[in-house]
């Protein structure tokens, strides 16, 4: 679409959107005052995906700064509306897709709070959950710390950070057969229990962790390159925070211990031993230094989480709901032809029940019916608060699902952070927000 603009009592507005760039270079050409406007993106290195930013710069300082998003729209919310609950799963994985099991989670305890089963999810499958989550917010920070490392010329934490984080995507892919975009988590619970050996190779993972991220921290904590390049850099105190519904990372460097696993604890966060990391300094090496200690603490909710699932009281449970007509699949196993319905299952459904083939057939054909009305669940992803409000009209599809995806609200920090700053810090700006434009466009 043009750009367009209205004679209003303060002048001429201007309207910037996609496909606009001659019009609005035509338009800004009789201004009397020599401004530099550039096109940053869509397609930049340093943009953290397909993110535009037309910057008007007055030498190398920035004067205004605005994004254009929307290069990455999937429609994603609304091909949910023509699909069972079930199979929503497969949708919102791909939204955030550096962090698959939150989008899952936050959806399915949505549809739990329409279903009114949220008490009577296994307390295995909530443990599980717990353990994906934590393993997924670590890979999710490895990689915001390691790319932006990398736009700032150090190559080195780049490849620390993925080479950490491929040990949690060979966890994912041992656990559900995928190492991204999983569906692992259904309305009910999870698909399926933690294969064997699960736990020994976590396990493995939780003695080199620690020691891995100590070797990211000698590399950038004190490193005056580094040091010069983010501190009080892209300021945005508390004030500024609340006043953009900014959460996550952002918001607990300015000083304030907002975290949803606290503050409205859910999947039984309450009964973990965890602190909330802050920083008071308001800028980007603040951000950096919260992001390096949530992943500390989350190795300390991983381990927590594996002794729950390694001990004798949840040892054998079920990790799907009992009610046959919700858990779906109803049973899972891994073996060596990989994922399926266990033989036993098949021969139970095949050849001694006819209630359940029938249950079956309607539950993977039909997909189960979900009581009118609407509701919304908050979780604490890695980059703030990820909401899910789903309404049903009660038929077997989500009549409506949005997402308050925290990469969308968090960007709008972009002005705010990058105005009256040089040209060379919105790179890091744009870094320490950290948005993943698969959920902002979604």
């Amino acid at each position: 679409m043009s750009a367009t603009y209205d004679e209003t009592t303060e002048g001429t507005v201007y309207t910037v959107s996609g496909q606009d760039w001659n019009e609005l270079i035509e338009e800004l050409a009789g201004a009397t005052d020599q401004r530099l406007v550039i096109n940053m993106g869509p397609q930049h290195p340093s943009t953290h995906g397909v993110l535009r930013l037309v910057l008007t710069l007055d030498g190398e300082t920035v004067t205004e700064a605005r994004t254009v998003i929307g290069y990455l729209h999937t429609g994603i919310e609304k091909n949910m509306e023509f699909r069972t609950w079930t199979q929503g799963v497969t949708f919102v994985t791909r939204m955030d897709y550096l962090s698959p099991i939150f989008n899952e989670t936050a959806y399915c305890m949505a549809v739990e709070k329409l279903l009114g089963i949220t008490d009577r999810i296994p307390e295995r499958a909530q443990a599980i959950r717990v353990l994906m989550m934590e393993l997924n917010r670590i890979s999710s920070h490895l990689m915001a710390i390691g790319t932006f490392g990398m736009e700032l010329g150090a190559t080195t934490p780049f490849l620390f950070g993925n080479r950490e984080r491929e040990l949690i995507l060979d966890l994912f892919e041992y656990i559900t057969g995928l190492r991204m975009n999983m569906a692992y988590v259904r309305p009910g619970g999870v698909s399926v229990d933690l294969p064997a050996g699960a736990v020994d190779k976590i396990g493995e993972f939780l003695k080199i962790m620690p020691q891995r991220i100590k070797e990211m921290r000698k590399l950038l904590d004190a490193n005056p390159v580094y040091l010069a390049r983010t501190k009080d850099i892209a300021y945005l105190d508390l004030t500024g925070c609340m006043a953009l519904g900014i959460t996550g990372p952002m918001l607990r460097a300015a000083g304030l211990p907002w975290d949803l696993r606290k503050s409205q604890p859910y999947c039984g966060y309450e009964t973990y031993d965890f602190d909330v990391p802050t920083a008071t300094s308001c800028d980007v090496y603040g951000r950096y230094l919260v992001r390096v200690a949530e992943m500390e603490e989350s190795l300390k909710i991983v381990q927590q989480a594996l002794d729950r699932l390694a001990g004798a009281g949840l040892k054998g449970k079920p990790v799907m709901i009992e009610d046959k007509k919700i858990g779906w699949p109803a049973q899972l196993a891994l073996g060596p032809d990989g994922l399926g319905n266990s033989p036993d299952h098949i021969a139970h459904i095949m050849s001694s029940s006819m209630e359940a083939l029938i249950h079956h057939f309607k539950l993977v054909t039909e997909g189960f019916r979900v009581p009118a009305g609407q509701a919304y669940v908050g979780i604490e992803s890695p980059r703030g608060e990820l909401g899910a409000h789903v309404v049903s009209d009660g038929g077997t599809r989500p009549y409506r699902v949005h997402f308050r995806d925290p990469s969308f609200t968090n960007l709008q920090a972009v002005p705010a952070t990058c105005e009256g700053g040089m040209i060379a810090d919105v790179i890091s700006a744009v870094a320490s927000i950290d948005p993943v434009m698969g959920g902002v466009d979604r």
